[in-house]
């Protein structure tokens, strides 16, 4: 059987990566790459993802990073487990949406946490974190309004199919409150963070 490596740091978009594995039922390790101890930057961990960062998985193939990659790649590999749509067009909305998250509003977040990223001088850093709240909620307007389907549609990011975008949604949601904004302000996103949590493969990935 498919052996599968996750490294994860708790906190980070990982998360998404392990509810999806979980939902598969997919036989995997957890390897925990601690930040603040900078575990992150050892020529040991550079050698499993140049980058630096999480979550990398550990396939039979290689080594492979980027959330929206990993949740494809777990979505197809356990077909049966139906964690993406089947057709083209709803696989392409499906990597439209993780693309959004990944791109836009991952980066949104990213500008509190790790403003040294983008400048060096302490009073621009502050001032893309004051921005942070705003971008976030402009942020998840546009996932309650576009991308969240009407309840009639289903209770899932896709409709009625419940897919690997579910988890990754839930996983950036939780950032909400460090980053100064009520999920409670937008009632489908909270809803769907509801369900998601009754979920036994997202309790097992949180436990």
């Amino acid at each position: 059987m498919t052996q599968l490596t996750l490294y994860y740091t708790p906190g980070t978009c990982a998360q998404a990566v392990r509810i999806a594995l979980e939902e598969a039922g997919a036989p995997y390790d957890l390897v925990r790459v601690d930040f603040a101890a900078g575990q992150q930057r050892t020529p040991e961990y550079l050698a499993v993802n140049p980058k630096g960062r999480v979550p990398a998985l550990a396939t039979p193939q290689g080594t492979l990073t980027e959330t929206p990659a990993l949740l494809a790649y777990v979505a197809q590999s356990f077909p049966e487990a139906r964690l993406a749509p089947a057709d083209a067009y709803g696989f392409a909305r499906l990597q439209e949406f993780h693309s959004y998250l990944a791109s836009t509003v991952h980066i949104a977040h990213a500008h509190r946490p790790r403003a040294s990223r983008w400048a060096d001088e302490p009073e621009a850093q502050t001032a893309m974190q004051r921005k942070v709240p705003q971008n976030m909620t402009e942020c998840f307007n546009l996932i309650e309004s576009h991308y969240l389907p009407q309840a009639e549609q289903g209770p899932w990011v896709m409709g009625e199919q419940y897919t690997v975008a579910d988890g990754y949604l839930f996983t950036i949601g939780t950032w909400l409150k460090s980053d100064g904004v009520d999920i409670a302000q937008f009632p489908k996103v909270f809803a769907h963070t509801q369900r998601m949590l009754q979920r036994p493969a997202v309790q097992r990935a949180m436990a």
